[in-house]
């Protein structure tokens, strides 16, 4: 089989890239040829003699509501020329102007449009925000509201679509995508990356002898919702935060100042060391207000972390009693600070939701997800 991928990345450190990466290489296990229609590329790929790179160069555009334009409409080019020399093409979301027979879904624009940057800031995000963060979020808003429009027709257009979470399939049931058309396929994680261990904690500087939470994601954007962290954090006073995320433009900084938790959060910025990371803290936190899967969540529990999230994260469902916490209000703060308190207050509790998470994380290998998504490839082309 003739196989053609479109994303903007095919790579490891990239969540969707992460998933292409994987289904290539179950796709060249299997004897297939993939070309790739991609910004970037792993190295380890474009020298496989089973795999073409057709580069779509981006870089240098100054918005990433640009550059998508730019990659899709260069794409659409290129398709237009040699959609006929493959048995299938593959693309996520509105990425291509150009129809593919499977569009695997990792966010519904419409679904979080619905709640808005502006909606999803709390007051005392508000409260922080400066000029700088207020043009931000209008950007996002723009960006959410155009790729809503885009990804409807491209989702109308394709033969499958891919939902990476039940909660995703039900966004896309809702804007008018098809049952029959609609088929899920979880994310899935390295389980040898990410797995159960201990580390020094000083390597960040973070301090021992206390209860130790971790946060991580895009802390300059609402959506992650550090803001209802730290407020539920104030009533937790024995538990520390770590939280790995760029820190240039975010508020929550100067948020967690004037909560008087500059002492027990501690701002590690952009983290390349995640999996480290997760072996020196005692569970992770990350309760988003809108979350397509959430791959921290199920990273955290292959190295054996119970995990505190909301209903509107994806990976939530992965979640049981017995494996963590799942609050149904991600802006509840005191559900949050009772589920906090929960796990900071008990280490055998911690252990033992650590080993089952694990155990449910060992389900979910990202060759698992990838040979699933070559076996629908196979059977649409049979």
């Amino acid at each position: 089989m003739k196989l053609c991928i479109v994303t903007h990345n095919v790579i490891k450190g990239d969540g969707q890239g992460r998933v292409n990466y994987e289904i290539t290489w179950e796709a060249i296990r299997r004897g297939h040829y993939v070309t790739l229609l991609a910004s970037q590329v792993a190295p380890e790929l474009r020298e496989n003699s089973q795999v073409q790179w057709i580069g779509i160069p981006v870089k240098g555009w100054p918005a990433e509501i640009i550059r998508n334009i730019i990659f899709s409409w260069r794409s659409a080019i290129w398709l237009h020329q040699h959609q006929s020399e493959f048995d299938l093409v593959k693309a996520n979301g509105a990425i291509t102007a150009i129809p593919a027979d499977v569009n695997a879904v990792h966010f519904v624009h419409s679904s979080w449009l619905k709640f808005s940057a502006f909606k999803a800031t709390s007051k005392s995000f508000k409260n922080v925000l400066n000029p700088r963060g207020v043009l931000y979020d209008f950007y996002q808003w723009l960006y959410t509201a155009a790729n809503a429009r885009w990804e409807k027709k491209a989702f109308s257009q394709a033969k499958i679509v891919v939902a990476i979470s039940n909660q995703i399939a039900k966004d896309l049931l809702e804007i008018g995508v098809a049952p029959e058309r609609l088929q899920v396929i979880l994310n899935g994680v390295d389980l040898q990356e990410f797995s159960p261990g201990t580390t020094d904690r000083k390597i960040w500087g973070l301090p021992d002898g206390v209860p130790l939470a971790l946060f991580a994601g895009d802390i300059r954007i609402p959506r992650k919702n550090l803001d209802t962290v730290l407020q539920a954090l104030v009533k937790v006073p024995e538990l520390h935060l770590a939280v790995a995320g760029i820190t240039e433009g975010s508020p929550y900084l100067q948020l967690a100042d004037s909560l008087g938790l500059s002492d027990r959060v501690h701002f590690l910025g952009l983290r390349h060391d995640v999996p480290q990371l997760m072996k020196a803290v005692d569970f992770l936190v990350f309760p988003s207000r809108y979350e397509p899967f959430g791959l921290v969540v199920i990273e955290a529990m292959a190295c054996g972390l119970p995990v505190i999230t909301a209903q509107t994260t994806g990976a939530a469902e992965l979640v049981t009693p017995e494996s963590g916490i799942v609050i149904p209000d991600p802006d509840d703060a005191e559900a949050l600070a009772q589920a906090l308190l929960s796990l900071a207050s008990d280490r055998a509790l911690r252990t033992q939701m650590g080993k089952v998470a694990r155990h449910i994380a060992e389900k979910h290998s990202w060759e698992r997800m990838a040979k699933s998504y070559v076996d629908l490839f196979e059977n649409l082309n049979s």
